[in-house]
């Protein structure tokens, strides 16, 4: 596909772009923020917060990726050359897979360094070798790993790019906006399931409130990629295309 390379070039661009928009931001309103907001500060996830917009632009890579066969009709032909379509699945998911971990990781590294550079006294800089650094770093790769296949879920599962799209953005982006926006503290134990939610806990150093933790957040968001995933296969053998 000839998005491919376009939108992981795009994702690598809005990574370190954003990486030093936000650290640029923080330092210049450091002085302006509360005292509660600066003690809770964690200067690792401030500049990692761009895998957030990378988030979408890989999931929307993984629909298309698969429903793009569906829509030009290419599907049929793939598997009328592999009948085994539970392993023509697992193999493009396995190689986008690890496409995706792999550029988040790299990207991941230098977006941390390109943020922190921004980050001058007095604001607090972090080092890949304090506790939890290097974890929340190479985390980004992993985070978007499993949203790349998340999304190739969901493409299998709706065979329409504006469907799987729509799903993919409202679990991502929509849902965990309008409950933050509740009346109540109701919404409070459900943003931490999420899978937008619980996935990112690994980019974070410095735990907040009730949220799950790095790799409890990340088992979370395995197993809805992993149902979402299993969902697919069962439509993909049972469809006639």
């Amino acid at each position: 596909m000839r998005s491919v390379p376009v939108s992981l070039v795009a994702t690598a661009v809005a990574m370190l772009l954003g990486a030093w928009l936000l650290g640029a931001g923080y330092r210049s309103e450091w002085h302006e923020m509360a005292a509660s907001e600066r003690t809770s500060f964690d200067p690792t996830y401030a500049c990692l917060q761009s895998a957030n917009l990378a988030q979408l632009l890989i999931g929307a890579l993984g629909v298309l990726t698969v429903t793009g066969d569906y829509e030009t009709g290419l599907i049929r032909a793939t598997f009328t050359a592999t009948p085994q379509r539970g392993q023509v699945l697992a193999l493009r998911a396995a190689l986008f897979a690890t496409v995706v971990l792999l550029l988040g990781a790299t990207v991941s590294l230098a977006a941390f360094a390109v943020g922190q550079s921004q980050f001058t006294e007095p604001v607090p800089h972090a080092t890949l070798g304090q506790t939890g650094v290097l974890r929340a770093v190479l985390g980004v790769g992993l985070y978007l790993m499993l949203i790349a296949v998340f999304g190739m879920g969901l493409g299998v599962l709706t065979r329409s790019t504006t469907l799987a799209l729509t799903a993919l953005f409202g679990i991502l982006l929509i849902v965990p906006s309008v409950l933050t926006m509740l009346p109540g503290r109701g919404a409070e134990g459900i943003l931490p399931y999420l899978p937008a939610v619980a996935g990112s806990q690994v980019l974070h150093v410095v735990r907040s409130g009730n949220s799950l933790g790095p790799w409890q957040g990340t088992a979370l968001l395995a197993l809805y990629v992993a149902t979402t995933g299993a969902a697919a296969l069962v439509m993909l053998r049972r469809r006639d295309v």
